[in-house]
């Protein structure tokens, strides 16, 4: 498909079901619950460096049709701590250097820890398979950057506070799929937000979740700050192979 055709049609519909090719190293793993709640990690994020991000689960909650959410304010009304997030994309084949004209894709649950497109069952008794909210696709500009205007995520039984991330290159092929940790800890934007309404008891860290217990060295952990007045900033690096 030739390019221009390619980027009119994450405006107007869904693009077909990309190839998945070699980004990442780590397998997909089970995006369920895990047990035991763990401690509050200090370990500080070394991303930014030139590591292949690692590959995560999609699922169990990832946009449906997500070529039909090309836009940066994601929230759709959601109530929560203003949250802006900068994700730079870089390119492993040229020594990081950031990567222009990638799709990127998040998504992410709301303060209550309910996603957008699903519900009405066990996993999620609360219902919003109609509605589309913290869900959103922008394409990286010279410098590599999307940048989403969204809520700071609430959390769900078993998971650690956490952002989905899909890259793809400008051709549509799947890059990536990877998840985004918040760092832990006192003082930081974790401890500041506290889980919202619902507080911190029982809340799985990133050093027990099933996801981010193996990130030894803080690669899928991002730079966030601010205050609950002002907002977060959120800044974060998926280096793929393109």
């Amino acid at each position: 498909m030739e390019r221009k055709n390619f980027i009119r049609s994450l405006m107007i519909g869904a693009i077909s079901t990309p190839v998945i090719i070699e980004a990442c190293k780590k397998q997909s793993v089970s995006d369920g619950s895990t047990t035991g709640s763990g401690t509050a990690g200090t370990k500080a994020s070394t991303n930014g460096n030139c590591t292949v991000a690692p590959t995560e689960t999609e699922g169990p909650f990832p946009t449906k049709v997500p070529a039909s959410y090309v836009r940066s304010d994601i929230t759709d009304g959601k109530a929560g701590y203003n949250l802006t997030a900068k994700i730079t994309i870089g390119n492993l084949n040229n020594n990081c250097t950031v990567l222009a004209g990638a799709i990127v894709d998040i998504w992410h649950c709301d303060a209550e820890g309910n996603y957008s497109e699903y519900g009405g069952s066990g996993m999620q008794s609360t219902n919003y398979q109609s509605v589309h909210f913290l869900r959103g696709r922008q394409i990286t500009d010279a410098s590599g950057i999307v940048t989403f205007t969204s809520i700071f995520p609430g959390w769900y039984n078993g998971r650690a506070t956490h952002i989905h991330v899909h890259v793809y290159s400008a051709a549509g092929n799947s890059l990536c799929v990877t998840q985004i940790a918040f760092p832990e800890g006192a003082g930081t934007s974790l401890a500041l937000v506290n889980g919202y309404t619902k507080g911190l008891s029982g809340y799985t860290y990133n050093n027990a979740d099933n996801v981010f217990s193996d990130d030894t060295s803080g690669v899928e952990i991002a730079a966030v700050s601010g205050t609950i007045a002002a907002g977060f900033n959120l800044t974060f690096m998926v280096n793929v192979k393109a």
